[in-house]
């Protein structure tokens, strides 16, 4: 395959898997265009027009100019510097690797996440929350990913990348979106009654059950397994955690159990006060799902797959 071929599978698995559906990510993609359209001079110059086609500004070739040839790739779910150093020194002894593909977004890909992160509001208006309420309580929280991606070396592994002229991608909401279709059909499909039977569903699934053996399997944060679990919401795509108070409006639309990758104090807190019950599933585990759904599908198309930093590699 060709390097932007792979780049173009991810954003269209990750648009099939979308949970906004075809007139959310239209939305999206009709916002920057207007953004586009309204900036002038140098701002309207340095404008990424990919954006314009592409949904997911945390998930873009990185280094290359698409036209590479493809043959093995290597993957993980943070590739930075020191996974990019072992890709040139893999490739030295032999092994097939024509590119790294990283599944946490670097360079322009993270200074994009806090772009991804609006997608939430219609995530959870999508779920009965009135869309005022979401974007309200979303807006904070972006503003503050934004602020703090502002102090990051975002560019080190990407700099990196082109010094040894190693083809770089990202592939991280398409990924994350995919983890979230394969979770929300999976618990629809087997309806469990309570906590205990969510937490037992998520063992069944390979992934989880290798990253228990390295101690890092689903466990309960909030509630016990005898609690009923009420609605399912499954928290894996969107960026990364939402704003602590969306779990009041979740509670009262419902929602007993969140399954989330992972979910910081203060918004467990809130969970907590609101009578949620919280499973963290894992955040290695989730992502390696969603990657794994991905690269069967460029290894049904050839490419040679090598599985590295975290990712738990389970063909289906």
């Amino acid at each position: 395959m060709k390097l932007k071929e792979i780049h173009e599978l991810a954003v269209k698995m990750g648009k099939a898997a979308d949970p906004r559906g075809e007139s959310g990510i239209q939305k999206e993609l009709d916002h920057q265009k207007h953004i586009y359209e309204n900036l002038k001079g140098k701002e309207k110059e340095a404008f990424p027009l990919e954006l314009l086609e592409n949904p997911y500004a945390d998930s873009r070739i990185l280094n290359g100019e698409g036209d590479e040839d493809i043959f093995g790739l290597i993957c993980g779910v943070d590739m930075e510097t020191q996974e990019i150093l072992l890709a040139d020194r893999l490739r030295e002894k032999g092994m097939p690797i024509d590119m790294v593909l990283t599944h946490h977004p670097e360079g322009a890909g993270l200074v994009g996440l806090s772009n991804i992160m609006g997608m939430q509001s219609q995530i959870f208006a999508g779920e009965g929350i009135p869309v005022h309420i979401a974007e309200g309580l979303m807006g904070p929280r972006i503003e503050e990913i934004r602020r703090r991606l502002m102090a990051s070396n975002f560019q080190r592994a990407v700099d990196a990348a082109k010094l040894l002229d190693m083809p770089l991608m990202s592939c991280h909401t398409p990924c994350d979106n995919l983890v979230q279709k394969f979770l929300d059909d999976y618990f629809k499909k087997e309806e469990p009654q309570n906590v205990g039977d969510v937490l037992d569903l998520l063992f069944d699934i390979p992934e989880y059950r290798l990253a228990a053996k390295n101690m890092d399997g689903p466990v309960i944060l909030n509630g016990k397994r005898e609690n009923s679990c009420g609605r399912i919401l499954c928290e894996m795509t969107g960026g990364t955690g939402t704003a602590k108070e969306m779990y009041r409006e979740l509670s009262s639309r419902g929602f007993g159990t969140c399954v989330c990758m992972h979910m910081r104090d203060e918004a467990r807190e809130e969970a907590e006060k609101n009578h949620i019950n919280v499973i963290i599933a894992g955040h290695m585990a989730s992502d390696s799902i969603g990657i794994n759904l991905f690269l069967d599908a460029l290894k049904a198309r050839g490419v040679e797959i090598i599985p590295a930093s975290g990712l738990l590699r389970v063909e289906r």
